[in-house]
């Protein structure tokens, strides 16, 4: 009975988030944009999270010029769907509006060139290409152990090393990825002036001043403040308040 009422409760709230994301379209292609928010945010408050909801919430905040809830959307699509085009190409757009110019400053050496390789994919991504690489060699196995030539026997072999090798490479970048994306906490400020101190206390020194829809990667929090990193490596205190964590 209780299997019964969950699988009924879950259909539903699946029915009125579909209801919730359509009218939600409907409203946004009739320009009613402050409504259509309102429809998406009904279907957030289901816990039914994904990529095209956040895209068509940030593209609303666009539309009203609200920029830090627009790119602070986008990321979170980003998150869902880490290599969408269109949601990458509104971000960019998005953050032309912003007021601050950080600079990206790029890694360098060996660390860049495997995060360059494992950020290809996603993390699950690598994970279902190792299983699949795995089936493989269990195919090329079948074909070693049941082949009666020794031309074939050492093909067989030489594949399943080589797919050995592929596995462990696969298996590798996941973990790494799975590391960095739990490691890696970015945030938008969504204050429309915020000032980023020395100290996690408000009577130190102003290090610099960010603008509402600024990126910024949280290290560490400290009581109600957070210790915040840019792109170009400068980093400073910034009250809980005035930014917001993508993930």
């Amino acid at each position: 009975m209780k299997n019964i009422l969950y699988i009924l409760l879950l259909t539903t709230q699946v029915f009125f988030a579909q209801t919730g994301f359509e009218k939600g379209n409907e409203l946004y292609k009739a320009g009613k944009y402050e409504q259509a928010i309102d429809a998406y945010g009904s279907v957030l408050k289901l816990n039914q999270h994904s990529s095209e909801l956040y895209f068509n919430l940030g593209n609303c905040y666009y539309k009203l010029n609200k920029v830090a809830p627009a790119i602070y959307s986008y990321e979170k699509a980003l998150v869902l769907s880490p290599n969408d085009r269109e949601v990458i190409n509104n971000l960019k757009f998005a953050q032309k509006r912003t007021i601050d110019e950080v600079k990206v400053v790029p890694k360098v050496g060996f660390a860049k060139l495997l995060r360059d390789f494992t950020g290809i994919y996603h993390y699950n991504t690598w994970s279902w290409i190792a299983i699949g690489l795995s089936i493989s060699f269990l195919l090329a196995f079948l074909g070693y152990y049941f082949s009666e030539t020794t031309l074939a026997k050492r093909i067989s072999f030489f594949i399943m090393f080589a797919l050995i090798v592929f596995i462990v490479i696969t298996v590798a970048a996941a973990f790494f990825e799975k590391s960095y994306d739990d490691n890696e906490k970015p945030a938008i400020v969504f204050a429309e002036i915020a000032e980023v101190r020395s100290e996690p206390q408000g009577g130190s020194s102003v290090v610099f001043v960010l603008h509402e829809g600024t990126k910024v990667f949280v290290e560490e929090e400290v009581d109600n403040w957070k210790k915040v990193q840019l792109t170009d490596g400068t980093e400073g205190w910034i009250e809980n308040d005035a930014i917001k964590e993508v993930k």
